[in-house]
């Protein structure tokens, strides 16, 4: 009515300042006090009507007689001036109450309340006033009134006796007016009375208690008023709390008749169940009222009545939450005293038909079955009915029946006290089959934990908990960890997980203690469930459409709160070193995990877990702890991640644990406890560090300057080297196995900060350990994954500091793998020999391996055998030391270790030559050299890499011209193959032949035939080199052969035999072979094809034996007649030349060549043709002579001329051997051009086709010189030869003969002109 006397603008602007305020209404004048009316007037109207339609509303004045005003003293009329003020602003707030909006009632609420603080007096009375001078005001004014009350009414802590009644008998006056507002209406004037009970609880008390024992069920805003006082014990004093809660029972045990009134209980139980403003939202008489009732049946002593009850009220609906939670509380309230009968009821409930059926419907949504059937079995075996026809499957009246059962258990134990305990097991056992059978949603899971939270704290309560052994807790430990796993994994919108772990904290304490596997698994769903969530920006994310979206960083936290805790609990109850390791096992997994956020949550509760054992100090020191080093290596390696949060949270981690063990070992660290705060990283003192990740809005470490003391943990190197110092040998040892182990990971970070670990740790404490062979084969197992350049360097540095003190360890452990040689392999063999001492014993090692050489025992067979043959070793050794030949780490050590190389490897071909004997079949053999090169072609091939890389190729050509390295392939030949190759040493002036010399004589003393076997074979050779007797004297090697003469082997004997016959010994037999020479170079001519290779095959065997000396003068003429065969038609007569002639020039290295090297000169052409023969042995020995005349000869480069002579082929190489030729014999010019004119007749075509190659680079090159020496005849044989080429199969030839034609033609031309 009043909202309607002045507009908006004019209500908004009446709180805002005295001018407004003092508008005039003639009501105003009603709510001053009795000596103010006297002395106001007004100068407007005193109509209200009139007053209303006022545009302009005058000022309040104050007038009075003058005699009146004179009386009041100045400070008296100030004071009445104040209250008249105070008083008119008061009641214009209230009038304007009506029509402000919810902003302006709370401005004007809060000025109400100021006013109260100062003048309670007048506010009440003005307050009262306006209520009783306008009974005409509106429902929703009156309304708003009442809030305002209810506010000014907190305000004073002492309020006058007469406002305490005046405005109780308001409150009870309106708390049961009907009016369009409805409840809202009534709960207005309710509060009210609730704002009194602070002022006047006994005559409030007094009132409720005499309306609810009426006899007739209370009306709503009476329940409303009890449901606040028992929800809001704030509401009271101190003292009067607890009288309330006396009233409250006494109260029941009066109402306990009631129970018997039909219509009482009808009443109750339609009040109950009646449908309200919103089913989400219980009210608080129906709170109060499953209360009351909860608390009249405790009070009851008929136990059929109870049943009754509780039974008729577990039948009505358990559709919405608060409805299930006041049944479950009203039940637990009644077994305070009548435990049995509740116990009965709910069991009968759940047998009844409803609960059947919902719980067959959603029976096979709870869990996998492959669950323990003892566990779901069902409590009774009685079959559930069939559904009637039409019933709904998804009845929601009985959907989540279950779920009261589960709360009315959890309560029932909650409110049983120190009855509950043998009671635990049957109503877990009921929880856990409720919590199977029922639908399985997140009332279920929800109702399942409270119930359980409220079991568990009953017990925790309870005396005697700790002795007290429980059967099902085991079984509830199975439904937590199947509730934390069905939790969906990318979302965070309840407590679950956190109620969850809460629970598994609490049962830490009961008996029996939970199995280590039954833990296992249960720590690691929790893990699982906790760590894997993703970043809280994603979680938020999930969230976006939610009307009330939850607190996720607050649900975030107290879930990691609560994992904290739960890890605290179990290190509580079982304070062992095993314990902890047990808990932390789990832990690495999500420690080395390769997101980033994961990590960070892991090592953040690490770093929890550590400072409250640290802070505690509860662990028992008289235990090992296991795998100490592995924690140390896990928080290095994280104190290097890539995220400064993590790195944080690890240096904290790694001072804790640095204080632990030091109160381990029982000593004092230098940390001080009180300084062992978490620091932060030098970089960030000063200013504030803030993760990225879950940790937004929290400050990482407090920035506390650290003590000087502490200042070895701001830099994580620092804080390990600390960390290690203190290890044991085992403890060190189990830490490097740990950053070994790190090597394997798929996150490169983690693999790199290993890699830096292991360096680290074996840069200080590699010295020490007892055994690296497995770490080495390790480190090789995870260098083959590593894809980062710097981590695989670590690793192998880590290598090389091993090498200073483990060589012999780690060759004999890289063997394992080194049959084959991968790159890996090479490189971890490279590292090892880094350092110039190391590469040489690594050899030395190696050598040792190689010379371990145990043949496969004859009575082995296929079934029997080991599949490691004790030979593999000496293989890998050798395959070893053949690629470390090539390494530049090895270079210098090879060179130094030749001698003893050399005849390793010599005796090692020997070696394998008898393990390729008949002892394994032919196929297999054959299918592995197939597959693998085969261990001989690698033995061979290391001999030969030794002579080419250690500067002897010299030596090596000189097999490979000869294609002598074939006869090392058999036994029989192999003799001959080492002597070869001795031979080209002795012809060489081999450096090393005084070296291999002095190695020679403990060979020859060896155990092993093979060993003697070489060593003689190259002695016998070497009698021929003048370096001999610089280390032996003839003497001594009589002696040697003298022995040797006495050897079990008889190729040793044979050998020896040899060697006593050598000239050396002789002098008189020079004389007598060079006498036989004349004889022998006549056989030349004879017409057997056998006998003349043959003779001249005695010819180069008597140039070899007369050594030094030589033939003398008849060389020349063994030269000329040598030279004269290379053109026979005989293919063995041409080799045969070919090779005397080549013996003969290697004979004449160190002499006068005088007439022997026009000979040589002449030859030079034949043996260049012949490179193209048909017959293989002419090719081979035409190489191996033209050869040893480009030495003889002093032509350059001669390396290249050996690889152009070995291997090439084509064009190009017949075009360096001519320019060799022709550059290093330019006084033969005309003789190397007649030969080749005069080949051009030659029948056999390839050397036709290279005579006129021949001639042709000639032509380009020198065309004048030609064209003088070429007559007709040969210029017509030219063409032909030419045109003849211009055919031939090779285009490159075809394209020469094509130019060449034509050019020629061109320069004959010329040169007639």
């Amino acid at each position: 009515m009043d909202g309607k006397q002045s507009d908006r603008s004019h209500s908004r602007s009446s709180t805002d300042g005295p001018s407004s305020a003092m508008s005039y209404d003639p009501r105003i004048f009603s709510h001053v006090s009795a000596s103010a009316k006297e002395s106001l007037c007004t100068k407007a109207p005193q109509d209200s009507a009139s007053w209303d339609k006022q545009s302009h509303p005058a000022t309040i004045v104050l007038c009075g007689s003058k005699s009146s005003q004179t009386t009041l003293v100045p400070k008296e009329r100030q004071m009445f001036m104040e209250e008249a003020y105070n008083s008119a602003i008061c009641f214009k707030m209230l009038r304007d109450v009506g029509t402000s909006d919810p902003l302006q009632l709370k401005h004007i609420t809060k000025k109400m309340k100021k006013m109260a603080q100062k003048s309670p007096n007048l506010v009440m009375e003005t307050i009262h006033d306006y209520f009783k001078d306008n009974p005409e005001i509106s429902s929703r004014h009156r309304f708003r009134l009442f809030q305002v009350l209810q506010a000014v009414l907190r305000v004073p802590d002492v309020l006058q006796e007469k406002w305490q009644k005046d405005f109780m008998r308001l409150s009870l006056e309106h708390m049961t007016k009907s009016t369009d507002l409805d409840d809202i209406y009534q709960d207005a004037a309710s509060n009210v009375l609730l704002a009194l009970c602070r002022h006047s609880w006994s005559a409030v008390a007094k009132h409720l208690e005499t309306e609810l024992l009426t006899g007739v069920f209370p009306h709503r805003s009476l329940l409303y008023v009890l449901g606040v006082l028992s929800s809001q014990e704030e509401l009271l004093k101190k003292e009067d709390r607890e009288s309330w809660k006396d009233l409250l029972s006494q109260m029941a045990r009066k109402s306990v008749p009631f129970l018997n009134t039909d219509v009482w209980s009808k009443e109750l139980l339609w009040t109950l169940t009646k449908s309200g403003r919103t089913q989400q939202e219980h009210t608080p008489e129906k709170d109060f009222l499953f209360t009351y009732y909860g608390l009249i049946l405790q009070a009851e002593e008929n136990s059929a009545t109870i049943r009754t009850h509780l039974k008729t009220l577990l039948e009505t609906s358990h559709q919405w939450p608060k409805q299930r939670e006041g049944i479950a509380l009203t039940v637990g309230l009644a077994a305070v005293r009548h435990l049995d009968d509740a116990w009965a009821v709910l069991e009968q409930f759940g047998k009844s038909t409803p609960i059947k059926w919902s719980l067959q419907s959603f029976s096979l949504k709870g869990m996998p079955c492959h669950h323990s059937s003892r566990l779901w079995a069902r409590p009774d075996t009685e079959s559930t009915p069939a559904r009637p026809h039409g019933q709904s499957l998804e009845d929601l009246r009985w959907k989540w029946a279950g779920s009261t059962i589960l709360l009315s258990y959890g309560q029932m134990a909650a409110r049983a006290k120190s009855h509950i305990l043998p009671w635990v097991d049957n109503i877990l056992s009921r929880m856990i089959f409720y919590f199977r059978f029922s639908s399985w949603d997140e009332t279920l899971k929800q109702s399942f934990l409270t119930a359980v939270t409220m079991l568990v704290g009953a017990i925790s309560r309870s005396e005697g908990a700790h002795s007290y052994e429980f059967s099902q807790t085991s079984e509830l430990l199975e439904c937590l960890t199947i509730l934390m796993e069905k939790e969906p994994q990318d979302t965070l919108f309840t407590s679950i997980r956190q109620q969850t772990i809460h629970v598994v904290s609490s049962l830490c304490a009961l008996r029996p203690p939970m199995d280590v596997d039954r833990k296992s698994r249960l720590l690691s769903v929790c893990f699982r469930s906790v760590f894997a969530l993703p970043l809280l920006e994603a979680l938020e994310k999930h969230t976006c459409l939610f009307l009330e979206p939850p607190n996720i960083q607050g649900l975030y936290n107290q879930t990691m709160e609560a994992m904290d805790h739960m890890l605290q609990c179990f290190m509580t109850q079982n304070p062992t070193a095993n314990e902890l390791y047990f808990l932390l096992s789990h832990l690495y997994v999500w420690l080395s995990s390769e997101k980033v956020h994961e990590r960070q949550r892991a090592v953040h509760r690490c770093t929890t877990l550590f400072k409250f054992l640290n802070h505690k100090r509860c662990l028992n020191t008289k235990e090992t702890f296991r795998r100490f080093g592995q924690l140390v290596a896990m928080l290095g390696i994280l104190c290097q991640d890539a995220d400064r949060t993590i790195q944080c949270f690890s240096l904290e981690a790694m001072s804790h644990v640095y204080q632990l063990l030091m109160h381990w070992k029982g000593e004092v660290p230098e940390l001080e406890t009180e300084n062992l705060q978490e620091h932060p990283l030098p970089d960030a003192v000063g200013a504030a560090l803030w993760s990225s990740g879950d940790q937004r809005g929290t400050l990482l470490i407090p920035q506390d300057v650290a003590s000087k003391n502490s200042s070895v943990f701001m830099s994580s190197n620092q804080a390990i080297k600390e960390l290690m110092s203190h290890l044991a040998m085992a403890e060190l040892t189990d830490l490097i196995w740990t950053a070994v182990d790190g090597l394997g990971s798929t996150s490169s970070s983690w693999v790199q900060a290993a890699a830096n670990m292991l360096f680290l740790a074996i840069q200080e404490h590699g010295d020490n350990l007892a055994t690296v062979g497995k770490m080495g084969q390790a480190i090789h197992h995870h260098l083959c994954a590593i894809q980062m350049p710097q981590a695989k360097d670590s690793a192998l540095r880590a290598i090389t500091l091993l090498a200073r003190n483990h060589i012999p360890e780690l060759v004999a452990a890289f063997l394992d793998f080194s049959t084959t040689m991968d790159s890996h392999a090479f490189r971890l063999w490279r590292a090892l020999g880094a350092e110039q001492p190391a590469s040489h014993l690594v050899l030395t090692v190696l050598i040792a391996w190689l010379q371990k050489r145990p043949l496969p025992s004859s009575a082995c067979d296929g079934s029997s055998c080991p599949k490691e043959k004790p030979y593999l070793r000496s293989l890998a050794a050798m395959n070893t030391i053949h690629e470390l030949q090539f390494a530049r780490e090895f270079k210098k050590a090879v060179r130094d270790a030749f001698p003893q190389l050399f005849l390793a490897l010599l005796a090692q071909i020997h070696y394998i030559l008898e393990l390729n004997q008949p002892t394994e079949p032919e196929q297999e053999q054959k299918a592995q050299e197939a597959a693998t090169p085969s261990p001989q072609s690698r033995s061979l091939e290391a001999l030969k890499s030794l002579l080419s890389t250690t500067g002897h190729w010299h030596d090596f050509a000189h097999l490979e011209l000869l294609s002598a390295w074939e006869h090392f392939a058999s036994m029989h030949t192999y003799p001959q193959a080492v002597g070869l190759l001795a031979r080209a040493m002795v012809q060489n002036r081999c450096k090393q032949i005084k070296a291999v010399l002095s190695h020679l004589l403990p060979s020859l003393q060896s155990q092993q035939e093979r060993d003697r076997k070489t060593a003689i074979l190259v002695l016998i050779e070497f009698l021929y080199s003048p370096a001999l007797l610089e280390v032996l004297s003839k003497q001594a090697v009589l002696t040697i052969l003298a022995q040797s003469l006495q050897d079990a082997s008889s190729e040793v004997r044979v050998a020896s035999l040899q060697g006593l016959g050598n000239i050396l010994f002789h002098a008189e037999k020079g004389a007598l072979l060079r006498g036989q020479l004349p004889a022998f170079v006549n056989g030349f001519f004879q017409n057997n094809e056998a006998v003349v290779a043959g003779v001249m095959g005695m010819v180069s065997d008597v140039l070899h034996r007369l050594g030094t000396e030589g033939a003398g003068a008849q060389s020349l003429s063994i030269a000329i007649n040598a030279c004269h065969f290379f053109d026979d038609e005989r293919d063995s007569i041409r080799a045969a030349a070919m090779a005397l002639f080549g013996d003969l020039v290697a004979t004449m290295a160190d002499r006068e060549l005088s007439g022997l090297r026009p000979q040589v000169c002449q030859s030079m052409v034949p043996l260049l043709l012949h490179l193209k023969d048909q017959c293989p042995a002419v090719v081979t020995q035409a190489k191996f002579a033209f050869y040893r005349c480009a030495v003889l000869l002093s032509w350059q480069p001669r390396h290249t001329l050996f690889c152009t002579l070995a291997w090439e082929t084509g064009l190009s190489a017949r075009h360096f051997l001519w320019t060799c030729l022709m550059t290093h014999s330019q006084e033969e010019f005309s003789i190397h051009l007649s030969q080749a004119i005069n080949y051009l007749h030659s029948r056999r075509r390839h050397i036709k086709t290279w005579a006129a190659l021949f001639i042709g680079y000639t032509t380009c090159y020198q065309p004048q010189a030609v064209s003088q020496m070429v007559n007709d005849m040969d210029t017509k044989l030219l063409f032909s030869t030419f045109k003849d080429l211009k055919k031939d199969p090779d285009p490159g030839i075809r394209e020469f003969a094509t130019r060449q034609f034509a050019f020629l033609r061109e320069v004959l031309a010329r040169s007639k002109k």
